[in-house]
């Protein structure tokens, strides 16, 4: 039988705690208290194990740099070897399982995962965006002496939560008052790739997604009385009371909610303050938080959610619900399509069937990526979109707008100013119908706030293509339009986009629109649109890109602004039949989306095909992409496909007589067998 292996972990802690205490820091052990913020943090996250109670890392400081800011550090030891960190297959720490669960195993097994999962509370619970999740292990070797390796990770705001690999420590003397400024100065130029952070994201759109599923079956299964859209706004509303504003506005703590039968002091008006403290900071216009008040005043108010039953009303245990599952994710910063998920994800589960909104049908943040792109949106666009739905569109064009300033402009402060302006005056979205207009205006809220010029109007009846708020009177200078209109519009929403580009005199158009509008059933509008703008690019998207939502063709067209499309123009036919994604629609399913041919790849050539044409072919054959031309006085012509050329080549004529004459042979085989059996 096998002998068990004692842990060392005493051993280990005892060898680290005695170094903290050779440089002199004010280190506390497990059951010791650090600060009240810290200790509430690491009391309100679940547990290594799942459960509820308190996460009590071996050891704990909070050290401050000569900038005078703090730096938390947490330390987990373990006591066998190989016992350090578990990573995933992309080298992160892996705490999280496929399904979007803890990883329970790993937390409890390895010190550094341990450690970055408590480093992980106080992303979530407090005001802490730069934390050292640092992890100890080791075991005795055949003569006795204790062998120990050291794992140092810093998780923040900056990587999402995940955490990076600092560097190789062999003791912890990178924590002495001495050294702790150099350490934080490496710390500091950790950077991941545009392509670690874009994984990372997608990562976290992922759990989002998940999270957001199994909120909302939580709250249909334990929570009564709670309609479609009465989650909707809470979901908003938890988050933007949770967000705060430094040194203005306080985040609502759930222990903030007394339950309370005080009248003006129920638990929905403690919410509804926050929230009107937090706009009021933003200087959202007062037209507009009146407008997201009044709407979630309605929900938040209501007697039955705030009824108190053993000392708790319905919506603490919500808000508790939705802070716990999601905070997480604002904490980290992430930019995000997020009442558009939510809007998906609480109609689409249960079914919606108003008629009006089952004609609004929000596009996935892929495609919403890929018509930003091919209307060239860069860090000076001005862009607006004329059925902006849940704003989604809007949102990518805005994240392409900051990535393209980040890597570009060098200054600070320069820079600050211009993400302040782009969220301010680069952006205008128009929604007709109130509840969705709701969802654009939180969504960019929450972003940051791009909700300045998200107008309530109808776009072709009563907009003048000026500013909403702030400026009035002035001319948006619009150069990007990007859309995915409702199609039972004119025109299948043809309509929308005659009118967006004839109030635009330069940039570029793409949008997603059903099929049949450049086949014939909104020939007047094309024309129209052709007489002063070119058609550069059509392109036939997959069947099922709105899976679950609608199953009509779509297509994308791309146009650029202010000149009349030519006879002689080249326009590029493209069958994006396969984008490299499979897609399901099962409720349940934790991924319903799977690249399995090279998608991002995919997406990449088809922006490379629209801009500089044949040269870019790479994924893609000479069968899904045609250079060809339409007559602008069709209007009817735009959906096209490569041509196949039926005239038989000499090739076709050798395969053609080789395949005959085989056959002529084995039936003269055949028949000398016959003729030989029957004795001929």
């Amino acid at each position: 039988m096998a002998k068990k292996i004692q842990s060392i972990e005493p051993n280990i802690a005892d060898l680290a705690n005695g170094w903290l205490k050779s440089y002199k820091l004010d280190y506390k052990l497990e059951q010791e208290s650090l600060n009240t913020e810290i200790d509430k943090a690491l009391s309100d996250y679940f547990t290594k194990n799942g459960g509820t109670g308190a996460n009590r890392p071996d050891a704990k400081i909070l050290l401050q740099d000569k900038n005078l800011d703090f730096y938390p550090i947490l330390i987990e030891y373990k006591g066998y070897k190989d016992k350090l960190v578990k990573l995933d297959t992309d080298g992160q720490v892996e705490n999280r399982t496929s399904k979007n669960k803890p990883h329970f195993k790993n937390i409890n097994s390895f010190a550094v995962n341990g450690a970055v999962h408590y480093a992980n509370a106080l992303l979530h619970h407090t005001s802490y965006t730069d934390i050292i999740a640092i992890g100890m292990t080791g075991y005795k070797d055949e003569t006795g002496e204790i062998n120990h390796e050291i794992g140092v990770y810093y998780v923040s705001k900056s990587n999402l939560g995940a955490g990076q690999k600092v560097d190789e420590f062999s003791d912890f003397s990178f924590l002495a008052p001495k050294n702790f400024d150099a350490f934080i100065e490496k710390v500091k130029t950790l950077q991941l790739s545009q392509e670690e952070l874009d994984k990372l994201k997608e990562q976290r759109d992922k759990e989002i997604d998940q999270t957001l599923t199994q909120l909302n079956q939580h709250i249909f299964d334990n929570e009564k009385g709670i309609s479609e859209k009465d989650r909707v706004y809470l979901v908003a509303a938890s988050i933007m009371a949770t967000i705060g504003i430094p040194d203005k506005v306080a985040s609502l703590d759930k222990s903030d909610l007394k339950s309370s039968n005080e009248k003006g002091n129920a638990d929905g008006d403690i919410v509804l303050r926050k929230i009107k403290a937090f706009l009021d900071e933003r200087e959202i216009p007062t037209e507009k938080k009146n407008f997201v008040i009044r709407a979630l005043d309605n929900t938040l108010t209501t007697a039955n959610i705030n009824k108190v039953e053993n000392g708790e009303s319905q919506l603490k245990r919500i808000f508790s619900k939705i802070v716990d599952d999601l905070g997480y994710y604002y904490k980290i910063g992430l930019t995000t399509d997020f009442t558009g998920k939510l809007f998906n994800e609480m109609y689409g589960w249960l079914g919606f069937s108003q008629d009006k909104l089952n004609d609004v049908v929000l596009t996935p943040s892929y495609v919403a990526s890929l018509l930003v792109k091919l209307a060239r949106v860069n860090k000076d666009s001005y862009v607006w979109d004329f059925a902006t739905g849940s704003a989604g569109l809007l949102v990518a064009a805005m994240n392409e707008m900051l990535n393209d300033a980040k890597n570009t402009i060098q200054s600070p402060d320069e820079l600050t100013q211009k993400e302040l302006k782009i969220k301010a005056e680069q952006l205008l979205g128009l929604e007709l119908l109130p509840d969705i207009y709701m969802l654009a205006i939180l969504n960019m809220i929450l972003m940051g706030d791009g909700s300045s010029n998200i107008l309530n109007i109808d776009s072709i009846k009563d907009f003048d293509g000026k500013y909403g708020f702030g400026k009035p009177d002035t001319i948006f200078p619009a150069d990007a339009f990007i859309l995915n209109p409702p199609y039972s519009a004119l025109g299948n929403g043809m309509n929308f986009v005659a009118k967006a580009l004839d109030m635009m005199n330069k940039g570029y158009a793409a949008i997603i629109i059903q099929y049949s509008s450049g086949s014939g059933k909104a020939v007047d509008y094309n024309k129209k649109i052709l007489s002063r703008h070119t058609l550069l690019a059509s392109i036939k998207m997959p069947l099922d890109v709105f899976m679950g939502k609608a199953s009509v063709q779509t297509n994308i067209y791309v146009f650029k602004i202010g000149e009349r499309h030519h006879k002689d123009e080249v326009v590029k036919f493209i069958d994006f039949s396969n984008d490299g994604y499979t897609r399901s629609n099962r409720k349940k399913s934790n991924d319903n989306l799977k690249n399995t041919d090279r998608a991002k790849e995919r997406y990449q050539e088809i922006v490379d095909l629209v801009r500089f044409g044949k040269s870019k072919l790479k994924i893609f054959t000479e069968n899904e992409y045609y250079e060809g031309y339409i007559d602008p006085n069709n209007g009817a012509d735009w959906n096209q496909s490569a041509p196949i050329d039926t005239k038989p080549t000499l090739k076709d004529f050798e395969k053609t007589v080789s395949a005959y004459l085989s056959w002529d042979i084995s039936n003269l085989l055949e028949q000398n067998t016959v003729d030989e059996e029957l004795g001929k």
